[in-house]
């Protein structure tokens, strides 16, 4: 039997991918597997991104901000970046070593794996006709629109990111996002454990809880650009903490 760990969208929020890792790290799993954007929106870029690089048997799979970082901002300034997240994006990137742009570069937009029998792709959220960027996406999918939009990739199952939401729903395949571990309305790290076995495979979802104080004070703290919109699109506001710093 082969024992997978899958998370995806950690977004610099080091508490949750400490739970999430301490939470993993009992149950012996062969291989871990994110499914891109470790960095931005949280406030904790180098924490997030070293150990991440230095986990052994993890698989790193390129996301949007991964992208951002390794191959450079968008210059001019394209439409969608709004100022705030350009100052967002650059901040990020003082705060992490010149030199781990070009290990997040070798990373691949798309990884598929044979696990026991059981065909994976991992990728963050389908790419456009470059291959080196992502379509656009499809709000609140039914079975139908994901099978469209994953045919071009291979396996039983597929695993993405990018919309932060989880989804868990069987078409022609079975399309699973395991729910950002990093941002969400509540204080939960969530990922997914598969087990596959002669062709087989079994999937559960967890969700451990973490201490969010500690993120709510480095958002200060540090005087992360843009921090009060990203509180309040990507955790939900969470007054009870924010009120506190």
């Amino acid at each position: 039997m082969t024992k997978i760990a899958i998370f995806t969208d950690v977004h610099a929020n080091w508490p949750a991918l400490e739970a999430a890792l301490q939470a993993i790290a009992p149950l012996n799993c062969d291989y871990l597997v994110h499914v891109g954007d470790a960095i931005s929106i949280g406030p904790y870029p180098a924490e997030t991104l070293e150990p991440l690089l230095q986990t052994p048997n993890l698989r790193l799979v390129m996301g949007n901000h991964d992208a951002v970082f390794a191959f450079g901002i968008p210059r001019p300034r394209p439409a969608w970046m709004s100022e705030g997240e350009l100052a967002h994006e650059q901040w990020v990137h003082t705060q992490l070593r010149p030199e781990w742009q070009s290990q997040v570069a070798q990373w691949l937009f798309v990884l598929t794996e044979t696990f026991a029998g059981v065909m994976v792709t991992f990728l963050h959220y389908a790419l456009d006709e470059t291959g080196r960027d992502f379509a656009p996406i499809v709000k609140n999918p039914d079975v139908a629109a994901l099978d469209i939009l994953f045919a071009p990739y291979p396996g039983d199952l597929i695993f993405y990111g990018h919309t932060h939401q989880l989804s868990d729903l069987t078409g022609q395949r079975r399309y699973v996002n395991p729910g950002s571990l990093g941002c969400h309305t509540e204080a939960v790290a969530r990922f997914v454990i598969l087990e596959c076995h002669e062709g087989q495979y079994h999937l559960t979802h967890h969700a451990v809880p973490y201490d969010d104080a500690p993120l709510a004070a480095a958002f200060h703290e540090r005087n992360v650009p843009d921090r009060e919109f990203i509180w309040k699109a990507f955790f939900g506001g969470r007054d009870k903490v924010l009120r506190r710093y």
